[in-house]
Parts: C-alpha cells; sequence; structure tokens
C-alpha cells in the first residue's frame, strides 16, 4: 500500500505518519516508565533519536553516494526523502547497549521506548505491504501535448513508466527537472512522461522553450484528471508504474539523483 493522508491542500505520505507515531509512541513509553523509575530518560532518547536520525540518513547516502557525488551539499538536503530506516534502527540499538554498559539506570527506560518504536515500526511496515489496496493502472485518457498533438497516455506501454505532476510556477519541481530530463537522457529502458497540470500551452512552450527544449513527452493535464484519478494533490508528485502499467510506488515532494534512482531501482 503507497500513498498518503489528505488534510486539505497538505498532503503526508503514510510511511512519515508510520514513523511519527513510531517515535511517538516509543518515546511516550520510554518517558512514563523512566518517571516511574525514579529517572530521567527524556534526554537520553533525545540524543538516541538524534543518532537514528543522522545514521539514516548516512546510511542512505552511502549507498547512493555515487549519486550524490555530483552536488555533495545534496547530501544535506534532507527534502528528497533519503532515509535508510533499518539503519537508523541498528545505530539506536548499538547505541543502547553503550548506554547500558555505562548507565544502567536508564536502560530499561530507554531499552523499552526502543522496543516499542522498533515493533511498531515493523508492525506498521507489513500493514502497509500487505494492505489490500486497488491495483490502480495508467489511466486510458486522451491528452495534448504543448503544440497541440493529441496523444493517449495508456500509449506508454511495454517498459516501466515514470509520470511526473508539476508546473512551472512550482519551486520543488523546477528544482527536479533537470534530474528527470538527464534521466530520461540515460535511461532509454524507462519511459518518463512530464504531465503539467492546470497551465495553458503557451505557458508551458515558453517555459520549455527558455530551459528545457529537449524535454520529451511532456503533455498538459488542464483539467487535473490523471492527478485526481490518483488521489494526488501535491506538487511534485511522481509516480511510478511497472511494464505491465500497474502503479508501484508513489513519491510525494522533490526527488534527488539518489532518491530517483531508489524509485527506479525498486521497479520491476
Amino acid at each position: 500500500m503507497s500513498g498518503a493522508l489528505q488534510i486539505g491542500p497538505l498532503s503526508v505520505p503514510f510511511e512519515l505518519l508510520l514513523v511519527f507515531a513510531a517515535v511517538g509512541s516509543g518515546s511516550l513509553v520510554g518517558s512514563r516508565l523512566g518517571r516511574k523509575l525514579g529517572v530521567d530518560a527524556d534526554p537520553a532518547l533525545f540524543r538516541l533519536l538524534l543518532v537514528a536520525l543522522i545514521a539514516s540518513r548516512l546510511s542512505f547516502v552511502l549507498r547512493f553516494h555515487e549519486a550524490y557525488s555530483a552536488a555533495p551539499l545534496g547530501i544535506l538536503d534532507i527534502r528528497d526523502g533519503g532515509w535508510s530506516p533499518l539503519g537508523g534502527i541498528v545505530a539506536a540499538w548499538a547505541c543502547l547497549l553503550v548506554l547500558a554498559w555505562l548507565r544502567r539506570t536508564l536502560a530499561r527506560p530507554v531499552g523499552a521506548a526502543l522496543a516499542t518504536a522498533t515493533g511498531g515500526w515493523l508492525l506498521g511496515t507489513m500493514i502497509l505491504a500487505t494492505w489490500p489496496a486497488e491495483a490502480l493502472q495508467i489511466p486510458v485518457v486522451k491528452l495534448a501535448s504543448p503544440q497541440g498533438q493529441e496523444v493517449l497516455l495508456s500509449e506508454f506501454h511495454g517498459k516501466p513508466v515514470v509520470v511526473n505532476l508539476w508546473a512551472t510556477w512550482c519551486p520543488p519541481c523546477q528544482r527536479e527537472l533537470p534530474i528527470l530530463e538527464q534521466a530520461q537522457t540515460e535511461r532509454p529502458d524507462v519511459h518518463f512522461v512530464f504531465l503539467n497540470q492546470g497551465e495553458a500551452a503557451e505557458t508551458v512552450n515558453s517555459f520549455l522553450v527558455a530551459r528545457y527544449p529537449g524535454l520529451r513527452n511532456v503533455l498538459l493535464d488542464i483539467e487535473g484528471s490523471v492527478s485526481a484519478s490518483f488521489g494526488q494533490r501535491a506538487l511534485p508528485t511522481t509516480l511510478f508504474f511497472d511494464a505491465h502499467g500497474k502503479l508501484v510506488s508513489t513519491r510525494i515532494g522533490e526527488l534527488s539523483r539518489a532518491t530517483l534512482a531508489q524509485r527506479l531501482d525498486a521497479l520491476p
């Protein structure tokens, strides 16, 4: 199961909600048990969370170091969603072992917090992975290019398809377009389709001529019918389909070279 909770114009991915729930429940358990035992576990819990976050990010960066080597400052830009939860969990449990040796009074509340958070995250991940969901397909919808040529979206088949929902006024969309344009050139085994949301052909044409004259497969979704069919309101949003047109995953928010590589690697 993939998707997001829609709160007005805000889209919050279920995976992010799961992390918040796991960390929140673990912190609550550890803090209450610490007070019951007469120790202040909150500072240790905060440090443990910080270590887990850093380790999670570093694990992801190491896995996709080649993608970050072209723009090293991108390592600091956590908006790309590049995290390795397992790396963070392993680091947190390693820190717990050190803490148990240095300050045994904190081992019990912090251990309870970590066990709760880890168990909650694992359970939630399994539920999301096995939750029955509608098998969404690339819709059979006729769209127009900025030049007026009509194209059926379902014509893109036979190999994986990446559909990017974007707009010229959207800063994150503008930042990720060069990455997607490069991927379109480097990955002929994947269809990259760019669906502009709600803008006139003249606006899109002027933008492309000035900045991305080589970008291919740009189509106009003036009514937002495609984004609505997948329940997506946020921009940018990128949909990843397998070669049979089945939706495999969704990325809500900006992509980096690394997070795009991660999603492409996961395509069957």
